[in-house]
């Protein structure tokens, strides 16, 4: 270790991983839930056409320290999952399954161990030459617990969606931003590079 960082946070070096987009899904319905889609056109304002696309969106509740629906950076563009964690969530729920479009998601990523642990600022490249950046954890919320109550059928959904609040914690996959735009086709494979990490405590 560093010598200036004896007495400091220990520091995981970077690292890189590879895997590759398994499915691919658009919100252009008027609200969250999304669609399966052959490709995703995505320009700096994030996916053309999506419910989520714009420079800037409205806070709400992850964003206590404003008033609600005050503009802000719109960070949340993408909403990526992992299919081996949609299965652990679906069996903890005690659903036969749990499908990225009932939850938002617009894309599907296979072989990324733990894939809503990949920390901020964490790069994923596209073999079509797409960039997005991670911003974080996508925190899971009640609103999209009950529209999984409502797709699954379930009897209750209000009793669905605490479930999912309680069991999708760092299973709900993360949200990005694009760096650098393009097409993302799926199939694509894709290579993840996580920064150094450490834990801040001064």
């Amino acid at each position: 270790m560093n010598d200036l960082f004896s007495n400091g946070p220990e520091i995981l070096p970077a690292r890189k991983l590879s895997g590759r987009v398994s499915g691919l899904f658009e919100a252009r319905a008027g609200d969250f839930v999304t669609a399966p889609s052959a490709e995703l056109k995505v320009t700096f304002n994030g996916i053309v056409g999506d419910f989520h696309a714009g420079p800037t969106r409205k806070s709400g509740g992850r964003e206590p320290w404003y008033p609600r629906g005050t503009e802000m950076r719109n960070e949340r563009q993408l909403s990526i999952l992992a299919p081996d964690e949609l299965v652990q969530v679906a069996a903890g729920m005690g659903l036969a399954e749990l499908r990225a479009e009932w939850i938002g998601g617009n894309m599907l990523i296979d072989g990324i161990p733990s894939l809503s642990m990949l920390p901020p600022r964490t790069l994923i490249f596209f073999e079509g030459g797409v960039t997005l950046k991670v911003d974080g954890q996508n925190a899971p919320c009640k609103i999209a617990g009950r529209s999984i109550g409502e797709h699954a059928g379930t009897a209750d959904h209000t009793a669905t969606a605490l479930d999912f609040v309680r069991v999708s914690r760092r299973m709900r996959g993360i949200v990005a931003w694009v760096e650098k735009p393009g097409t993302i086709g799926n199939g694509e494979k894709v290579d993840v590079r996580i920064p150094e990490q450490w834990i801040y405590r001064p």
